[in-house]
């Protein structure tokens, strides 16, 4: 970490956009945004680095101004970033375009032929439900060992040809809408609902093209996104709970549709509708959406997943794996609002200490008649 009199010694040179190597290894770019004030963020900014295990990257913008951007050693531009969890978000996004052109019904019994079988109790299960993480169905999604996690046995182990085949063989295990239960395997369902949606085909790469155009033509184009990558099964399924690659940048501009659904040069991509949809608390949890994390008190246990107390409750969050995250939160700093990316690797047992450390660097931001 930079002692204070070097970082102010620096500060010239950092308002002038070059990219200043700091004691602690990271490099960090900050330009002059108009009504931005990034002075009461800094600190929680540099703790990122220096408090917290292997953090990669970190994008800020305000109002659509990059205020900053700061790379560990080894990371720039030129890297593709995992998604974790944070895919699940965009899968919601998909399904959002596909009921906002009227080709899927939020509250229809979900399309999956395979559970509407005579007799069968997971025909009740909605698409509501499924984005909601309610459906009922039966998963473990940690396992102790780690073996016994249904996610991880998917993904890597037993099902990698057949990814959400697997998926929807899962039973029952509760009423579907009475209980939340957090699956990686559920949002697969969701990429399978929207390739079946698409096409026809039962061949692996006209449906990951089907797939793939789809993306592209109505969510990381008009978003200005250039640099995703998608991962799909041997069946041609998107792994969309888990993996999907971009830059520092292009993470960025998917928290910007994030805060009103509108790209950086003001085309609507998401439906306002649909984002106040993903935004709203489900019935079973108050701290989730719909494939979206929200900054409110929740959580096994009363542990919140995001920072309940700092910056304003309408942030929200694409969470990933070892901590991986897009923030927006319309109502901090000027105008749009704010975006707060970071990417790493940190461990679960180091997870809260960071996710506080974000919320610090949100409520910098806070607005004058949000401050407390």
């Amino acid at each position: 970490m930079l002692r204070k009199a070097t970082f102010l010694a620096l500060v010239p040179l950092i308002l002038a956009g070059a990219d200043v190597p700091t004691q602690g290894k990271p490099f960090y770019t900050v330009r002059p945004c108009p009504g931005v004030d990034l002075s009461r963020s800094m600190p929680a900014v540099r703790r990122l680095f220096a408090d917290n295990p292997e953090t990669r990257a970190v994008l800020i913008t305000a109002n659509g101004c990059p205020v900053l951007k700061a790379y560990a050693p080894g990371y720039s531009d030129a890297n593709r970033f995992i998604s974790w969890s944070m895919a699940k978000t965009i899968t919601g996004m998909l399904v959002g375009a596909l009921v906002t052109d009227g080709r899927l019904k939020l509250d229809a019994p979900a399309p999956i032929a395979e559970w509407h079988k005579p007799g069968d109790p997971r025909a009740a299960i909605t698409l509501r439900q499924l984005l909601q993480m309610e459906s009922g169905l039966k998963h473990i999604e940690v396992g102790n060992p780690v073996e016994d996690s249904d996610t991880n046995q998917t993904l890597f182990v037993s099902h990698t040809q057949a990814m959400a085949a697997a998926a929807i063989a899962h039973p029952l295990e509760t009423k579907p809408g009475s209980a939340f239960r957090y699956s990686s395997l559920t949002t697969i369902i969701l990429a399978e609902i929207i390739t079946r949606t698409l096409t026809d085909s039962h061949n692996p790469r006209a449906r990951a093209k089907a797939y793939t155009d789809f993306a592209r033509t109505r969510l990381f184009a008009p978003a200005g996104v250039t640099s995703f990558v998608l991962e799909f099964d041997g069946a041609g399924t998107q792994i969309g709970g888990s993996i999907l690659h971009m830059t520092l940048d292009d993470w960025g501009r998917i928290g910007g549709l994030l805060l009103d659904g509108k790209a950086a040069d003001g085309r609507q991509v998401v439906d306002p509708a649909w984002l106040a949809f993903m935004k709203t608390p489900s019935p079973a949890n108050a701290e989730y959406g719909a494939q979206l994390w929200l900054n409110r008190p929740g959580g096994a246990e009363g542990k919140p997943t995001l920072f309940p107390g700092k910056g304003p409750a309408t942030a929200v969050a694409a969470d990933g794996h070892l901590g991986q995250l897009v923030i927006a939160s319309p109502d901090s700093g000027p105008g749009r609002g704010l975006v707060v990316v970071r990417l790493g690797n940190t461990p679960d047992s180091r997870n809260r200490p960071l996710m506080e450390t974000l919320g610090d660097v949100v409520a910098g931001f806070d607005r004058q008649e949000n401050r407390r």
